[in-house]
């Protein structure tokens, strides 16, 4: 049986790239978006091309129906191989973390924190009953370089700051099983989030993913990448 993968946010941008690509890897992929016209219309659009790509409503901003997603999941397909954790927000772009508003700041860590949270808590004891599982968050350089200094954009790289966190605490709880957690930065890239002017395409930004996404067993667990280069935020 070949091996499944969901992915959110795969409407557009890198999660639908994501999702094509691991398509073609042989996966059958779960698109995951929260707009049901735009995520039917993208699976479509990727069935067109032959490849084995479905939509299922999820919106990591509702934690309550995440559980009906790894439900309809396991009704279908048994087990869950694989996670893509890449929905985000950047509504903070230009904004100062003096000038963001309380709900501003608490949407983006709805769905790029805590969003992730409950994916992975409620989808990884389905990879380590299997004992097997591979889990990757779509992280961000802002949220680990020189760039924290500046104020700018501060509900954002808080957002993925702690992503790198949570990516460690749950590689950790799943060593002694075949399931491995990693943190990816895609680089800057021409989406909705990352704009016109952004160095690379979405499809020179999948080397990481589709990289971690298929690790072998004696693959890295709890760490930060760009592309297959480690970065320092998660080293020992």
């Amino acid at each position: 049986m070949s091996k499944n993968a969901i992915v959110t946010g795969g409407n557009r941008g890198l999660g639908f790239e994501a999702c094509r690509q691991l398509a073609q890897q042989g996966f059958k992929v779960w698109l995951g978006a929260r707009n049901e016209d735009k995520g039917k219309k993208a699976a479509d659009k990727l069935q067109e091309e032959s490849l084995d790509v479905h939509y299922i409503f999820l919106d990591v901003a509702q934690p309550d129906k995440i559980g009906q997603v790894k439900d309809q999941i396991i009704e279908q397909d048994g087990k869950i191989d694989v996670l893509i954790n890449n929905a985000g927000i950047f509504p903070d772009m230009k904004s100062s973390i003096l000038e963001i508003d309380t709900v501003t700041f608490e949407d983006i860590h709805l769905t790029n924190y805590f969003g992730p949270y409950c994916m992975m808590s409620i989808l990884m004891p389905v990879m380590i009953e299997n004992n097997y599982g591979r889990i990757v968050n779509l992280g961000a350089e802002m949220g680990v370089s020189k760039a924290m200094d500046a104020p700018m954009a501060g509900a954002y790289k808080v957002s993925k700051y702690g992503l790198n966190g949570l990516t460690r605490l749950f590689a950790g709880a799943a060593r002694r099983k075949n399931v491995k957690v990693n943190s990816v930065s895609p680089g800057w890239v021409k989406t909705d989030l990352g704009g016109e002017k952004a160095k690379r395409e979405p499809e020179q930004a999948m080397e990481g993913i589709l990289w971690l996404a298929q690790l072998e067993e004696d693959g890295p667990n709890g760490k930060f990448f760009r592309d297959r280069e480690e970065l320092g935020v998660l080293k020992d």
